[in-house]
């Protein structure tokens, strides 16, 4: 029998989820690329409403996806940092399984990647079918569908990082010549060096994207011919921004801003509050919006731990002032920027800026892409604007993304800026300490809460207050930020002189000697993961044998949290090599524990040796 629905239809809608890879909007044509050939995607949006302010709540795919499935923030959840195992409340589950309780019939097709040790439990409660076969086509007859389909073809592997053969026979190849793009013809981002090799990488990207168009198409046509259009809401977009440098792990607007379409069919037009076909809205929506969005349409009660907001119907809230973004640990490379969002200005706030954008990360390392940019570099032929992703970070970034949406042009130093970014800078930190961003803490750290309690229910006991006010001044390399961080070395609370220490590896080189004398004491910090960070700064300004020590020692840790934290601070330290040997016997030992080894810090000891050895590294799919 058909049940009556908020959506004020006689029936359940049929809602469509048409996801995609690693695609910034600057690459699909209805958004301007006038070399792109993505004529599906331009059509469901000539058709649809197209957001031109719509962003994934995390930069990388594992991250974003935990709070698609939730509609909870990973910095709340606990799940920023990419790949990681952290268990969820059982209160909170993926948001199909209250469809699927309602009557819908849920499928996935297929990706899941939800980024918690409790994926098996959501994957089960939230669909009834979750395979590369799983469909609409397996309902009752007359069953409303929840169907999210996935598409691999625009993913970084294609775009950068599977070699050219590879990329040839699964993507070019398989493209009509009226779809492919030849590398002359393709449009270069001003932060990329305009030169034959960038151009070829360039067309993989648009060839990629191109066949996510085709395969797009095949889906709604297969849809329009078993007559179920009439009655299917669809939802298209990407999963973060374009698997690139610059843009996919990176916390600026470039890692976040994704395409985003909502198409109605007539008999659902009334639901749309941004206009019929063809409509163009510049409201702000992130991802933590779509559970509660799809379930008011399902006539089902939100859960009251989704703090997204509805954006159809009856139960549709107002725009906020601000979004708050995230972007964590990438595979084995730390990060740690928060972004806010608010109406065309994105600011985002690096609380470790000696991490470059093109950081180290094995994963971006194996692209032709990224070799040739660190060779470019190298060799000096980059502006300015295409240096700086491989030069250390400012602690802030303003950009203005209606005048400037390669985000190129930093408005944090304008004068003519100062009270705006205030007023950012205040938004950023209410939100931070309103929700209690768990993810301020070492992730060794979490990895012990974790086993007896969840990350999201430790933070109602968590005083956040003092680890912040000390955070909040890393990046900053003024001789205030300075002296608070040394005097923080001193601090009762094991987590502010973490950050203490974490923020005097932005500013190291102000370092003056008597506070070296304090590092040298930071030796002997009983907290672990403080102690590697005082070593590390020992070791770079002085390269002092008991620094060396703690670090080899860690490096050797068998917790992965430790040991990579180690790798990864001796990465960016101007004496790296010297560890080179250490760092090549833990390597070869790994090796030989197979699935046991430490996952992460593995990562990183390769990635060191590919730099510094030029070691082939693996070409696996992330």
């Amino acid at each position: 029998m058909a049940q009556k629905s908020q959506t004020g239809g006689d029936t359940k809608p049929n809602i469509l989820w048409l996801t995609f890879e690693d695609t910034s909007p600057e690459f699909i044509g209805i958004y301007g690329n006038l070399t792109a050939k993505t004529p599906t995607m331009d059509k469901l949006a000539r058709e649809g409403v197209r957001f031109n302010y719509a962003f994934a709540t995390g930069s990388v795919c594992s991250a974003s996806r935990s709070a698609l499935i939730t509609g909870v923030k990973s910095y709340a959840l606990g799940t920023g940092n990419h790949r990681s195992a952290y268990p969820i409340p059982d209160f909170i589950h993926g948001f199909p399984k209250y469809l699927k309780d309602a009557g819908y019939y849920t499928t996935n097709n297929s990706k899941t990647d939800y980024n918690t040790s409790d994926a098996q439990r959501v994957v089960q409660e939230s669909w009834d079918e979750s395979s590369g076969k799983a469909g609409w086509w397996n309902r009752a007859e007359g069953q409303p569908f929840f169907a999210v389909f996935n598409s691999n073809s625009s993913h970084q592997s294609r775009t950068m990082t599977f070699p050219y053969s590879e990329y040839k026979t699964m993507i070019l190849d398989q493209l009509p010549d009226s779809m492919k793009h030849a590398d002359a013809d393709v449009f270069m981002p001003p932060y990329y060096l305009d030169s034959p090799e960038m151009r070829k990488q360039m067309a993989r990207v648009n060839n990629s994207i191109s066949k996510t168009d085709l395969e797009l198409k095949e889906l709604l046509d297969r849809l329009e011919k078993e007559g179920l259009r009439q009655n299917t809401i669809i939802f298209l977009y990407a999963d973060h921004g374009e698997g690139m440098p610059r843009s996919k792990t990176n916390g600026i607007g470039l890692g976040h801003r994704v395409p985003f379409v909502i198409w109605f069919p007539e008999k659902y037009q009334h639901l749309s509050p941004w206009g019929r076909a063809g409509a163009v809205t510049d409201e702000m929506i992130d991802f933590t919006d779509l559970p509660p969005t799809v379930l008011s349409l399902a006539g089902i009660t939100i859960p009251d731990y989704m703090k997204g907001r509805v954006l159809t119907g009856r139960q549709r809230k107002p725009e906020p002032e601000n979004l708050f973004l995230s972007s964590d640990r990438s595979d084995e490379s730390y990060d740690l920027t928060r972004t806010v969002i608010q109406g065309k200005y994105a600011y985002s706030r690096a609380f470790v800026p000696y991490i470059q954008e093109l950081r180290y990360l094995l994963y971006m390392d194996m692209g032709e892409i990224t070799e040739q940019i660190r060779q470019d570099y190298k060799a000096g032929k980059l502006s300015a604007i295409q240096r700086q992703m491989l030069e250390p970070r400012p602690a802030e970034y303003l950009y203005d993304m209606e005048k400037d949406p390669w985000e190129i042009n930093n408005l944090a130093d304008d004068p003519a800026y100062a009270k705006l970014l205030g007023r950012f800078r205040k938004a950023q930190e209410k939100e931070v300490l309103q929700k209690k961003d768990i993810l301020f803490l070492p992730e060794y750290e979490i990895a012990q809460i974790s086993k007896t309690t969840t990350p999201y229910q430790y933070r109602d006991k968590l005083d956040l207050e003092p680890i912040y006010n000390m955070a909040k001044w890393s990046g900053f390399r003024t001789e205030k930020a300075r002296k608070i961080q040394v005097k923080g070395l001193d601090d009762a609370n094991k987590f502010v002189r973490y950050w203490a220490l974490l923020g005097l590896k932005s500013n190291i080189e102000a370092i003056t000697d008597l506070e070296k004398f304090a590092l040298t004491d930071a030796l002997a910090d009983p907290y672990l993961p403080a102690r590697i960070v005082a070593a590390s700064l020992v070791s770079e300004l002085a390269d002092a044998p008991a620094a060396r020590k703690i670090l080899v020692d860690a490096i050797q840790s068998k917790d992965d949290d430790l040991s990579n934290l180690a790798i990864q601070q001796i990465m960016y330290q101007p004496n790296a090599a010297s560890f080179l040997p250490e760092i090549k016997d833990f390597y070869e030992k790994q090796k030989k524990l197979g699935k046991k080894k430490l996952f992460n810090a593995n990562r990183s000891a390769e990635m060191m040796l590919y730099v510094y050895e030029g070691r082939p590294v693996r070409e696996e799919e992330e």
